[in-house]
């Protein structure tokens, strides 16, 4: 069964621009659009924040993103991992094998580079709430 983001990014993106080519192009006035866009944007913010506690692999990053977020950010397998690669392959994470039950995963690290990466996250963020509270 698809996430909740993932779901809520097609329905979204499917009500959005339903009346593309009708001359219509994307509903702005759609609400689940902009939902949809702000929860994919938050991703890759969440995903970092998570590894800001502890090490974890990629199905303890999920679920904690989805708890963390009450359910509001819930990645799939298929859009985690992309993620985790790139920051990977970036230097933000690093990531070891662990052997657990004659199993293997993955067990994510951030780095300084996506400590850092994330304090920039964080301030966008708080400079974007206070333009919304008419702080900015």
């Amino acid at each position: 069964m698809p996430d909740k983001l993932a779901a809520a990014t097609v329905v979204a993106m499917t009500s959005a621009t339903r009346n593309q080519g009708k001359g219509g192009g994307v509903d702005y006035t759609d609400r689940q659009y902009w939902s949809g866009l702000i929860k994919m944007s938050l991703s890759k913010f969440f995903i970092l924040a998570e590894l800001q506690r502890r090490p974890m692999h990629g199905y303890e990053i999920a679920r904690q993103v989805e708890l963390s977020t009450k359910g509001c950010c819930a990645p799939t397998a298929g859009a985690l991992y992309p993620v985790l690669r790139e920051f990977e392959e970036g230097g933000y994470v690093t990531a070891l094998i662990e052997h657990t039950g004659g199993r293997q995963r993955k067990v994510y690290t951030i780095t300084d580079k996506g400590q850092r990466a994330f304090a920039v996250a964080v301030e966008a963020w708080r400079e974007v709430g206070a333009y919304l509270d008419g702080q900015g």
